[in-house]
């Protein structure tokens, strides 16, 4: 197994773009807002989209500049998700700025080209159709549906799209067709994690446009759900820093038989073991977003794996310390640490379980 140079630390671009990102979303993503997602409100997501794709045009992000993206990086793009687990913020950047864009990326014919400049310019909004709980290497992800009218079951991202990317199996392999929203029938269903709901779509393959060509079709679904895993990790790292740093700002004014709640030595030692787990799950979600940053396929792949098994169980441990240590308040509906549980553990099983991931690095590593 080979590795590769890449840097943990931010940069001078990683700290400009993760301080603006900060600020837009202390500013406009509160989590008293965030909550009404939770009583069918999703008007703060269309707000918070918008700013995000046009006004600071993060849309574009991966897409090169050739399509009239900022050809940034995965590694930008990791800032970003960090910052927006940090928030727990309802926005579709995950499904489709990182996950549909990559998958167009693999090799989009003329109208997929049309599609990457309307993703890049925050004017267009894609969904790849396949169940959010599929990995990479799964049979979800090789198989595409039937080219008859079908449904898939729990998409992410779909609600918020306006154009859906759906991979049809064909006799000469899977080719991706892009279909607009108004062509399915798009049913929302209760999620866990309602800032990122789910939805079942029925459509009409047929009536797609090809974006991607049957000879990259499988490869790009692939390139897709690999992103979305290796990119999703740093998601779950800003989810776990926001429980860790929160616990321990009440903790440090919590008075509990007359003293500061954080002055127990069995509350330190948990922390410390939470802020070296946390930590870890950084060093390993940056390793990740870097080895996809520098094209290296095996190493990338290798470390997805690394970080989606290690990052998805350290969220929901880091979500559940902080719902505990927080004591009764923290199993209020006011208090936001149940926005991050239930982001904590709906991540856990998107693109594959941590299980499954740690199953597949056995493999590739000839475990």
């Amino acid at each position: 197994m080979s590795t590769v140079d890449v840097e943990l630390l931010d940069n001078e671009v990683d700290v400009d773009l993760r301080s603006t990102v900060r600020s837009f979303l202390a500013e406009r993503c509160d989590p008293t807002e965030v909550v009404k997602a939770y009583d069918g409100d999703r008007s703060l997501t269309q707000v918070l989209w918008k700013g995000l794709a046009v006004e600071l045009g993060l849309a574009g992000l991966l897409i090169p500049e050739t399509y009239g993206g900022a050809g940034a990086s995965a590694r930008e793009a990791a800032v970003v998700l960090e910052e927006l687990g940090r928030a727990a913020a309802p926005v579709p950047f995950l499904t489709s700025s990182v996950v549909a864009a990559s998958a167009l990326l693999a090799g989009p014919t003329e109208a997929g080209a049309d599609l990457l400049a309307g993703l890049a310019s925050g004017e267009r909004t894609a969904a790849l159709t396949v169940p959010l709980s599929a990995a990479a290497f799964s049979a979800a992800a090789s198989s595409g549906v039937s080219a008859s009218s079908t449904t898939v079951r729990s998409v992410a991202g779909a609600l918020e799209a306006d154009t859906l990317l759906v991979p049809v199996a064909t006799p000469d392999g899977i080719e991706i067709r892009a279909l607009s929203a108004e062509q399915a029938t798009i049913t929302p269903v209760s999620s866990l994690d309602m800032t990122r709901q789910l939805a079942d779509v029925t459509l009409d393959p047929a009536a797609g446009e090809v974006v991607v060509a049957a000879e990259h079709g499988a490869d790009a679904v692939r390139s897709g759900l690999l992103a979305g895993a290796a990119l999703m990790a740093s998601e779950q790292v800003g989810v776990a820093q926001w429980c860790l740093t929160t616990t321990v700002d009440y903790l440090k004014v919590r008075r509990q038989f007359g003293r500061i709640v954080g002055g127990y030595q069995a509350l330190k030692h948990r922390l410390a073991d939470l802020y070296t787990s946390v930590e870890g799950a950084g060093a390993a979600a940056r390793y990740a977003a870097g080895a996809l940053a520098l094209g290296s396929a095996e190493e990338a792949e290798i470390a997805t794996h690394v970080a989606a098994a290690y990052c998805g169980d350290l969220a929901v441990t880091a979500a559940e310390e902080a719902v505990q240590l927080h004591g009764g308040i923290g199993m209020t509906w006011e208090h936001p640490a149940h926005l991050y549980l239930k982001r904590a553990k709906a991540d856990q099983i998107a693109y594959g379980l941590p299980g499954a991931h740690r199953d597949r690095l056995g493999h590739l590593v000839d475990l």
